[in-house]
């Protein structure tokens, strides 16, 4: 990089050493159309790379021994070349109406700090934050279409699945142009539907979005390329039993813990039977009922963000033949967790997918509550300082596995702890009991740590929390999820140090003996074991051999998840409803 910038400050003014040649000074139609008159077919050459030449070249190069063939270009092929020429088709690119024109700043009367309800109707609902914090032309746009026939069986799971890479494929014909003008826009596939994002410079923002919803309202399936997105989807899928066991194994954990999901098997064995004739019948039922969370941030007026949504709402809501229809009440979507049981270790075991696969895996959950600010600092703190001793002890001293990672985990509000560890040396259940052995060691650390000690661990906890977003980007991610999970609590940095600043250290060891502790007779564990070939044994082993006492071998998942109890969820609740 700087010899770069050694060669700018040579050839360029200092007044252009920013432009460099990006930006020319001078406009000289005679220098232009002088190049364009070099560009003839009688000036060409073509370099042709194909292992079709194999054996027909008559020339070797001396570095590599790579074989080659020169030939000239005969008058007859170029004047052939010349005549079927096509003139109606060959033009310049059409004008990029994303580059943006205005890149001014908008002034923000009220300093608001977190992002506030804006609009809501029966169709949508509107969270709205301007941009108090870093002064871009930029903007931040995420419609989050919730549609309860999405999601409602392994086959729409599968067809909403490839509509989204469907119209990410369609959308390819403006992806250059948005990129080139600084927008990026993605639609992914969701539990409940589907997400449109859109962000960077605002000026012509609008413009992309409605290119985008009126891709959604106008779609229609494309034989030859609902093939080509079949296929890899398929290929995704099949893909799935090659992941590494860690990751095997934090997929059990979800499919046991997160009610309403799909196993990937299910829809491995439904893609072979699904056409392109099964999504277009789907598409309009997907869309026919919808809600749409919609969030907006950035250097957009709040009358410009309505307008925005009001667009969406008069092209799938409103006129003659509408698309969509405002969910029942009985239709709004929610995120509902299992709620394992107090004093109870629940354990779930299973052969790893790929037999060549030599490493084994465990993932030991601990579920400790509902989103609280308290007991959530108190989490957060614990996991801070047993991260490192979990690393040093687990991986460094008794060498299970190169993967051992202790961390939080959050599932749509529902806070707990898990390790997750990937061995090749040792099984999941004697890892389980290692984990176990951490947790007394650690125990009696926790005891030893002096009033110093916590306070430096309290302090640094803080500092992180008050880390400010680092761009739009990431603050708008932030809030996003406190909209997507329905918890809503944009303040929780600043609650959550109110709260650290409270906490003391015996109130944290009782925190730990509560929940955390081996034996704590709140605590609620479920581990999942993923076994190597290289480990069938134990596996055998295992399955066979009965349970210890206030242990559950989980056999069937989804009987298993029918016969528990459901945390409430905070999405879909009273302000959906109250419309």
């Amino acid at each position: 990089m700087k010899d770069h910038l050694n060669l700018y400050f040579q050839f360029y003014p200092p007044k252009d050493w920013l432009v460099r040649s990006s930006l020319p000074s001078k406009f000289s139609a005679d220098i232009i159309q002088s190049a364009l008159n070099e560009l003839t077919p009688s000036n060409v050459r073509i370099f042709w790379e194909s292992t079709k030449f194999q054996g027909h070249t008559d020339m070797t190069e001396p570095w590599y021994g790579t074989a080659y063939s020169v030939e000239k270009i005969s008058g007859s092929m170029i004047q052939r070349w010349m005549e079927r020429a096509p003139d109606e088709k060959l033009h310049l690119p059409i004008p990029n109406v994303f580059i943006p024109t205005d890149l001014s700043v908008k002034d923000v009367l009220e300093k608001e700090k977190f992002p506030r309800l804006l609009r809501k109707s029966p169709y949508s609902r509107l969270w709205y934050k301007p941009d108090t914090a870093f002064s871009t032309p930029k903007a931040y746009v995420t419609i989050d279409f919730n549609c309860p026939y999405a999601g409602s069986s392994p086959e729409t799971e599968v067809l909403s699945d490839i509509f989204t890479r469907l119209m990410m494929d369609y959308l390819n014909e403006y992806a250059y142009y948005a990129q080139v003008a600084g927008l990026y826009y993605a639609i992914n596939h969701t539990d409940n539907g589907f997400q449109v994002t859109l962000v960077g410079y605002n000026h012509k923002l609008r413009i992309l979005l409605e290119t985008v919803v009126d891709k959604i309202a106008k779609f229609e399936v494309k034989t030859d390329r609902f093939s080509v997105i079949k296929e890899l989807v398929t290929k995704d899928y099949q893909n799935f039993k090659f992941q590494q066991p860690y990751q095997q194994a934090m997929y059990y954990c979800a499919l046991i813990l997160q009610d309403q999901t799909w196993p990937w098997n299910d829809g491995l064995q439904v893609l072979p039977y699904l056409e392109a004739d099964n999504l277009a019948r789907f598409y309009p039922l997907m869309l026919s009922r919808a809600f749409l969370d919609c969030y907006i941030a950035g250097n957009i007026e709040p009358n410009e963000a309505e307008s925005m949504i009001e667009h969406i709402e008069d092209v799938l809501y409103k006129g003659p033949l509408p698309i969509s229809q405002a969910l029942f009440t009985s239709q709004y979507l929610t995120n509902r967790v299992i709620k394992l049981e107090r004093g109870i270790n629940y354990s779930y075991t299973a052969e790893g997918l790929n037999p060549s696969d030599e490493n084994s895996s465990l993932v030991h959950y601990i579920q400790v509550h509902q989103d609280d600010f308290m007991l959530n600092v108190k989490l957060q703190l614990f996991a801070l300082i047993a991260k490192q001793p979990a690393f040093h002890q687990l991986r460094s001293v008794e060498q299970l596995g190169y993967i051992t990672v202790l961390m939080q985990r959050n599932d749509f509000g529902i806070r707990g702890v898990q390790f997750i560890i990937q061995s090749a040396v040792k099984g999941p259940r004697h890892i389980d009991l290692r984990v176990e052995a951490f947790l007394k060691m650690f125990e009696s650390k926790l005891y030893e740590m002096s009033s110093d000690e916590f306070k430096s661990n309290v302090t640094a906890l803080i500092d992180m929390k008050l880390e400010k977003h680092k761009n739009l980007r990431e603050e708008s991610s932030f809030y996003w999820h406190e909209i997507f999970d329905g918890t809503l609590k944009f303040d929780r940095r600043e609650c959550e140090v109110a709260a650290l600043k409270k906490l003391t250290r015996e109130e944290l060891i009782d925190f730990f003996n509560e929940y955390i502790k081996v034996g704590a007779p709140r605590k609620k564990s479920l581990s999942v074991h993923v076994y190597a070939s290289s480990h069938s044994s134990e596996y055998r082993a295992e399955k066979t051999e009965p349970v210890g006492p206030n242990s559950v071998q989980i056999e069937d998942i989804f009987s298993f998840r029918r016969s528990r109890p459901l945390y409430g969820s905070f999405k879909g609740g009273f302000g959906h409803m109250k419309l």
